[in-house]
């Protein structure tokens, strides 16, 4: 079969769940996928040893589980299959260089009462309490086209809260500053802001620092059990059952536009026609590899190619033979931890890593999928889940003057990095690296040639910085899914809602497409 009613071009998060939804309403349906497998930034692999599954690249499923494409879809896939872990216990925390350790309990009353400032457990409580207030048009604002009906009825009722407004243009350390009076929420929170593609000093802040708690608060951490590739394995057996064609291998050359309309694409080789095409992509590529010379306007084309990439990042999974052994208890019931001082340290290794130097003191996320789900590991055993989200794709010098950068992400800077980081742990777990059996590092560059939407390894698809997300993602231009081709839509962690594993934009555009078809 070479005629299908959608083509979609790429098998991230959002082309799984556009390709699902419009099949299982009767679509004919192919997805292109040029590497072997499907899933884009969903992988699990025995990366070090046998019997240590790890998460190549992303993990953790808040946003999925908590979105309208697991609405839409989640019953469908756990009867294939997938099966989630979480707790309802410790859920994350963030430990400083001195040890000064700041904890956050799926409970929000828990963690508020270990703030040391009375008031600020109330403003806490009270700042968690007025984003549930508002979380029904928040909800419906980031499922919708920006410029749209439902859009501008959610943004009148979040309008009439002033002080939202102020949030949305305040940086994650002003709001903590100007919001509370201890450094517990800029401990905990500021780090989060570096997974939704920000850094603590970036205008947005102040309104993710309560969403991000929020979410943490009320969906857990999820994981996939026995690993995120079963994510995808139960959307592959869904495609199967709904007669989605895979093209796995397949590289799209260029989308194909007759009489201004597009008609299909080019695959491998191959035509595949369509009534209608979607690109997860960023708008770079849209423009320049896949649409042909003068398919958009100059405008389009403009601030296409001048769209921004933000900071590269890498993974450094490790085996290790027991649990590690912190220097506070509890942690070891923590599946996520931040090391960093809050914004202060996290905000130096921003900066030094958009400078294009690896940062002195990185902010370490350490996660600890095997603590929800210890089947990832052999009995007795233990992992590592580490991220750097402040790394450049292409350093020109270390902030620390002591690793030579000379030759770029060579196999030798990877290992020295990865000491570093390993060394910042073991600051905090002594004994860690007598249990360490074998380390694997992904590099920027790495991520870069894993998915090309991972422009200088940005694993976010673009930055996430006010000018450049909600009514200006990915451009102002471009800012709606329906592109200026008809039958063309855009998808993926370049469009609203941006980047992180909910689906939003594929769930979006196929429910346009179902209510127009």
């Amino acid at each position: 079969m070479n005629e299908y009613d959608a083509v979609v071009i790429g098998s991230g998060i959002n082309g799984l769940v556009a390709a699902a939804e419009l099949a299982r309403e009767g679509w004919s349906v192919a997805v292109a996928e040029r590497n072997d497998t499907l899933g884009g930034f969903i992988a699990s692999e025995e990366r070090t040893l046998p019997g240590y599954v790890h998460d190549t690249y992303s993990s953790w499923h808040p946003l999925f589980v908590s979105g309208p494409a697991y609405a839409a879809l989640g019953d469908d896939l756990h009867r294939l299959g997938l099966e989630y872990r979480n707790t309802d216990g410790w859920v994350t925390a963030s430990v400083a260089d001195d040890g000064r350790t700041t904890y956050a309990h799926r409970d929000p009353e828990r963690t508020a009462a270990r703030f040391a400032d009375g008031r600020d457990r109330d403003t806490y409580l009270a700042a968690l309490n007025g984003f549930l207030e508002i979380a029904e048009p928040f909800g419906t604002l980031m499922a919708s086209e920006l410029k749209s009906v439902a859009a501008l009825r959610a943004g009148a009722k979040l309008a009439r809260r002033t002080r939202l407004l102020r949030d949305a243009v305040t940086s994650g350390r002003s709001f903590c500053r100007r919001e509370f009076r201890g450094p517990e929420v800029d401990h905990l929170w500021t780090p989060w802001l570096l997974h939704a593609g920000l850094s603590p000093d970036h205008a947005g802040g102040g309104l993710m620092v309560p969403v991000l708690a929020a979410t943490m608060h009320g969906f857990g951490l999820p994981v996939v059990a026995g690993g995120s590739a079963r994510l995808v394995d139960a959307f592959g057996k869904l495609f199967a059952e709904l007669g989605v064609e895979v093209h796995t291998g397949t590289e799209v050359e260029h989308i194909l536009v007759e009489g201004k309309r597009a008609v299909g694409v080019i695959a491998g080789g191959r035509r595949l026609k369509a009534k209608t095409v979607l690109a997860s992509c960023t708008p770079t590529a849209l423009v320049r590899d896949l649409l042909p010379p003068g398919a958009v306007d100059v405008r389009f084309t403009g601030e296409a190619e001048r769209f921004r990439y933000g900071r590269g990042a890498m993974q450094i999974h490790v085996a290790l033979s027991g649990p590690p052994r912190w220097r506070e208890d509890r942690l070891a019931e923590v599946p996520l931890i931040h090391l960093s001082d809050g914004s202060a340290s996290t905000g130096i290794a921003c900066a030094q890593a958009e400078a294009g130097l690896l940062p002195a003191k990185p902010t370490v996320v350490v996660g600890r999928q095997d603590v929800l789900d210890p089947a990832r590991v052999p009995d007795g055993a233990a992992a590592l889940w580490l991220q750097l989200q402040e790394v450049p794709f292409a350093p020109a010098g270390d902030a620390a003057g002591e690793l030579d950068t000379t030759g770029g992400w060579t196999p030798e800077l990877a290992r020295a990095f990865a000491r570093r980081v390993l060394g910042r742990v073991a600051a905090h777990s002594p004994g860690l690296t007598d249990l360490v059996r074998a380390i694997d590092v992904v590099t920027p560059v790495d991520l870069a040639a894993h998915n090309v939407n991972a422009v200088h390894g940005d694993p976010y698809g673009g930055s996430a910085e006010l000018d450049q997300n909600f009514l200006w993602r990915p451009t102002p231009a471009g800012a709606r899914h329906a592109t200026p081709v008809p039958g063309l839509w855009h998808i993926g962690a370049s469009t609203h809602p941006g980047p992180g594993l909910g689906g939003g934009s594929g769930h979006l555009v196929a429910q346009r497409l179902l209510r127009h078809r």
